[in-house]
């Protein structure tokens, strides 16, 4: 494991998209770090920036300009294979829509990630997913279809499918924006939970402000720019 404390490390780290013929700055020179076994929470209202920076910690896409280094590597330095392949064996991702395969039973979907990641033996797939199912309360759905899930239920998949390969960072976009308020709670609740029992690292994207009495740290973002 990568001695430093942090694993997530940004510095001045600038992110533009082009809008017809107009460069529209969705970062501005970010600077964040992370240390190990952190729950954090970005905050901010829609087009803030906060996606942008989720992707761009996960391996999604390139700033223009900085330095970024999960666990220790710099992302900006590495070829699209490679970021591929940080991205499958150190991230796991928890999407506001769920992201799941209508066709794919529970089960199926949370050993998705395992299929491609060349560290795990398939003889190792079956303890995994289990435990991912029973660490979110789910395991007698695991023959289900997400159509037969309800949303809080589907989101549980979404955070076991992260966790089955053994990440050693979370990021989750908007994790419950498509909940209600009391399924919005328990999904928090979770992840908590899942942070302090697997040590986890997790980083999550909110616009819902009252969350954030929940989390022991977040940073707020607004155009582009780190406010506090």
């Amino acid at each position: 494991m990568n001695a430093s404390p942090a694993i997530i490390q940004l510095k001045d780290v600038k992110k533009s998209y082009k809008l017809g013929e107009t460069d529209v700055p969705a970062l501005k020179g970010i600077n964040i770090e992370l240390k190990r076994g952190e729950f954090t929470a970005v905050v901010g209202a829609s087009g803030s920036g906060k996606s942008t920076l989720l992707n761009i910690v996960g391996c999604i896409d390139d700033p223009d300009s900085g330095s970024v280094l999960v666990d220790g590597v710099e992302v900006t330095k590495l070829d699209d294979d490679s970021k591929s392949a940080l991205r499958n064996r150190k991230i796991g991702f928890i999407f506001q829509s769920f992201n799941l395969v209508p066709v794919l039973n529970v089960y199926e979907n949370v050993e998705l990630p395992l299929l491609i990641n060349p560290d795990i033996p398939r003889s190792e797939h079956q303890d995994r997913v289990s435990q991912a199912l029973k660490d979110v309360a789910i395991d007698h759905l695991a023959k289900n279809l997400p159509d037969q899930l309800s949303g809080g239920q589907r989101q549980r998949v979404a955070i076991a499918r992260a966790l089955a390969g053994s990440p050693a960072l979370v990021l989750a976009d908007e994790p419950t924006a498509n909940l209600d308020s009391v399924n919005s709670h328990r999904i928090i609740d979770l992840m908590l939970e899942l942070n302090a029992k697997r040590g986890v690292t997790f980083l999550f994207s909110t616009h819902d402000e009252k969350l954030m009495a929940r989390v022991s740290r977040h940073i707020q973002i607004a155009d582009g720019l780190i406010k506090a």
